[in-house]
């Protein structure tokens, strides 16, 4: 059974793989990673073929899969990321190549003094030509979304879902969702926090983009330049009392590459569609908060050996790629049927192991490394054994 949600929240909307909606019947596995002439790995960058509209990003380690059909061995790939000369390869003469290492070459930058505005004007530029330069119209999205619940520092309860939004972009609202698959790891929590509503809709309080980023918060400067895909690149860091703001904005035209978010140890990460607009292809983040123990979670902490604490600390940490955008609205397929207010932990959605064994999950990164092996910790079960036993009917 599917669950659908309709929220009129804002999402954010971000793809580690970006796979054409044309191309349902992929064949080939492009693997590799992307490092720089020093050997050092260059995560987050982006991988396409251009033409058709294929691609997908590099995770923490510079690894990255992408996977094609034949139709695409005539293609070229393109290889980019902030920093780096943009390096080009012939499909077949990457698969024909003896090593999958993909060494891309630093651009420096050079920037003149008489064409580079105030930094407060490039904050505000990039605001105003926002909807102009990311896909702003209804769009189809098809996501990967991975929530762990933390306590105590460590990974206690994993949900993993595959769904399809429709989205309007920054300057709209988030229209439908529909999840479509989804596994659930063994329970471990203590507290069994939850959220009112699918933890996709709370990446509007996340993204500064999307919740109306007042510009006069914040004490603005500009701390590096960079480079990204033909693009001379600035970075502007935001200060106020409480979080800071970093913005990776085209001197050119204005548009923002990238953005991190202190306040919930949060990343965006954005590339071009064949338009050259940009829409979020990846993003993590970790929400963090306390639970003062009443008596029963103090008897349950007793009970477990564990000391209690003034405060019992608690947290999400989200992972978010797409795996797919659809712009022609005849091709979407996201139902309607009504919102539900519930936390996606608690969404009843039938396990479905053949589709995750053939899946194209994404390498993994860092981030969800660290999840899986908190949650392996507890009793030593794989955390692929957690989800043939806990998500059978």
């Amino acid at each position: 059974m599917k669950y659908f949600f309709e929220k009129g929240l804002i999402f954010v909307f971000l793809s580690l793989f970006c796979l054409s909606a044309n191309s349902q019947q992929k064949d080939i596995e492009l693997k590799g990673r992307v490092i720089d002439s020093f050997d050092n790995t260059i995560p987050y960058a982006a991988i396409t073929i251009p033409e058709k509209y294929i691609g997908t990003l590099s995770n923490d380690e510079g690894k990255f899969l992408l996977l094609i059909s034949t139709e695409n061995l005539n293609d070229t790939i393109e290889i980019s990321s902030l920093g780096y000369k943009t390096y080009k390869i012939a499909t077949k003469d990457y698969l024909s190549k003896d090593t999958e290492t993909i060494i891309l070459e630093e651009q420096i930058t050079e920037l003149s003094a008489v064409t580079v505005l105030n930094d407060i004007e490039y904050v505000e530029r990039s605001l105003k030509y926002l909807k102009q330069n990311t896909v702003s119209n209804r769009h189809q999205l098809n996501l990967l979304y991975r929530r762990a619940s933390v306590e105590d520092n460590e990974s206690r309860f994993f949900v993993e879902h595959y769904l399809k939004v429709i989205d309007k972009g920054p300057s709209g609202s988030l229209r439908k969702i529909e999840v479509n698959e989804g596994r659930k790891s063994a329970d471990y929590r203590i507290v069994k926090m939850k959220q009112h509503q699918h933890a996709i809709n709370f990446m509007l309080d996340h993204n500064p983009l999307r919740g109306g980023l007042r510009i006069e918060d914040y004490k603005w400067s500009r701390v590096g330049d960079s480079y990204y895909d033909g693009e001379d690149v600035l970075i502007f860091e935001g200060r106020s009392d409480k979080k800071t703001l970093r913005l990776y904005i085209g001197m050119d035209t204005y548009k923002i590459y990238k953005i991190e978010n202190s306040q919930s140890n949060a990343v965006f990460v954005y590339k071009k569609n064949k338009e050259g607009k940009l829409y979020l292809s990846y993003h993590n983040r970790e929400f963090k908060t306390r639970k003062v123990p009443d008596e029963s979670l103090k008897k349950t902490l007793k009970y477990a050996n564990k000391p209690i604490p003034e405060h019992f600390k608690l947290a999400y940490r989200h992972e978010i790629f797409v795996l797919g955008i659809e712009e022609d609205k005849k091709k979407f397929d996201v139902k309607n049927y009504g919102g539900f207010g519930k936390d996606m932990g608690d969404v009843d959605i039938s396990y479905n192991e053949e589709f995750w064994q053939t899946f194209p999950v994404p390498p993994d990164t860092e981030f969800y490394l660290k999840i899986k092996s908190e949650l392996e910790s507890h009793y030593g079960v794989p955390l692929k054994t957690q989800f043939q036993y806990v998500n059978k009917d």
